[in-house]
């Protein structure tokens, strides 16, 4: 793959990092975003494709970036394609802190030590360029401001920072309320975007945790429920 482009998961991260505070905004579902912006960038590498509401390995063939095959070849160890909704909502949290190092490593971000209460070691993080992250709110905010359909990956981007909770971190309050609205309509202009995007939103929903009932399944048990609440009251 190179390094001739950033991934998607990096310019997600570089989105979420707060410049003045070093830290990341949204850090309990960024995760699952994360894990989700590296489906998003298999797809495109053409290493997997959507099934339904499942994900298909295509092409296991590594892509050059470590992160990404870390998790092409945990997805090719399952021999079958998997739910978009359980592969984000499986155990597989840390991913803030491993794309953090990672971006480190390309010499991304730099790591600023630092203490709280002056006692407790902390790490807070900075784009080295701030001139790149710039960029990348650029592009989104082309986007919303002109309505014009936007590429795969910016509208993918743009999907995965709603379903994560960006928007009130990129367009804060009352004014930032259109925006935040219009970024959260980019969805629809990428398929597999859109789909990682609802199975983030799902798992931070707790959908994850049940199987969706069929239709007529979940038809059968509202009658045995409504039996069961007669049953109760008499």
């Amino acid at each position: 793959m190179g390094r001739s482009r950033r991934t998607i998961p990096e310019e997600l991260l570089l989105l979420a990092l707060d410049p003045t505070t070093g830290t990341t905004a949204q850090p309990q579902s960024l995760d699952l975003g994360l894990a989700g912006a590296q489906l998003v960038e298999l797809a495109l590498a053409g290493r997997i494709a959507p099934d339904g509401d499942r994900i298909a390995v295509v092409h296991p063939r590594p892509t050059g970036d470590p992160t990404l095959d870390t998790a092409l070849e945990l997805l090719r160890r399952r021999g079958s394609p998997v739910r978009a909704v359980h592969w984000i909502g499986g155990p597989r949290l840390g991913l803030r802190q491993t794309y953090l190092a990672h971006l480190e490593r390309c010499d991304m971000v730099h790591a600023v030590p630092g203490q709280m209460c002056g006692v407790l070691p902390t790490t807070r993080y900075q784009a080295t360029d701030s001139a790149v992250s710039r960029e990348i709110r650029a592009r989104l905010d082309n986007a919303i401001r002109t309505g014009v359909p936007p590429d795969p990956r910016t509208a993918a981007l743009a999907s995965l920072a709603h379903a994560v909770g960006l928007g009130k971190h990129l367009y804060p309050g009352n004014e930032g309320r259109s925006s935040r609205s219009r970024l959260r309509d980019l969805i629809r202009y990428d398929p597999m975007g859109g789909l990682v995007a609802h199975a983030v939103m799902d798992v931070q929903n707790g959908v994850a945790v049940q199987p969706r009932r069929a239709p007529a399944q979940a038809q059968q048990a509202r009658a045995v429920g409504r039996g069961m609440a007669r049953a109760g009251a008499r």
